[in-house]
């Protein structure tokens, strides 16, 4: 393929058409990013007024070898930059394809190690809790309820960041039962005599 620019507008040459003859191809029967069909036009254009003003051709030759590489990746072959400027070609390849990495091999979820973790996690939670607030209440129980509240939101942040990291996901599962089951003794205690 053959990237040139001619009367204000972006042209592909297929190499060799039934006459031997290069073959124009219609950028808009490829398919393309989006975009891309749009800015090698304008590209074109504004080569037409740089070639016409003797100005900024190096900006053209960038801009248009840079579209010739965008263009080479989007139909993964090699396209012929032909600068609208100085008449100058090169060849530009598409990048090489990244190659495939065997997929790692997935490990299998520690359930007892990690609920084991979970539960000593969830204890340290209930006793804390449920020992501060029993002693706040004392004072006053606005007070033990405020510092649930502040227990909780402070814990939060943290708890959610966690609960997709490999190890720390069953810590933060323990932090929020031993939450829930906190508030709940703490419920139970104030309905009970």
């Amino acid at each position: 393929m053959e990237l040139h620019a001619r009367e204000a507008r972006a042209v592909l040459l297929r190499p060799l058409g039934q006459d031997g003859e290069p073959l124009e191809v219609d950028l808009g029967t490829l398919t393309l990013p989006a975009g891309l069909a749009e800015a090698l036009h304008e590209w074109a254009e504004v080569a037409e007024a740089v070639e016409l003003s003797e100005g900024a051709g190096e900006a053209v030759y960038q801009r248009g070898r840079h579209l010739a590489w965008r263009l080479a990746c989007a139909l993964d072959t090699p396209v012929r930059y032909v600068d609208p400027v100085t008449g100058e070609t090169e060849e530009i390849l598409p990048p090489p394809p990244l190659p495939v990495r065997p997929a790692e091999p997935v490990e299998p979820t520690p359930w007892a190690t990690g609920l084991t973790v979970s539960v000593f996690v969830a204890a340290i939670v209930v006793v804390s809790i449920v020992a501060l607030s029993q002693g706040l209440s004392q004072a006053s129980p606005l007070l033990a309820v405020g510092a649930n509240v502040v227990i909780a939101g402070g814990l939060a942040p943290s708890v959610w960041l966690a609960r997709r990291t490999p190890v720390w996901r069953w810590v933060s599962y323990g932090v929020v039962t031993g939450i829930g089951v906190a508030w709940l003794a703490l419920l139970l205690s104030l309905l009970g005599p």
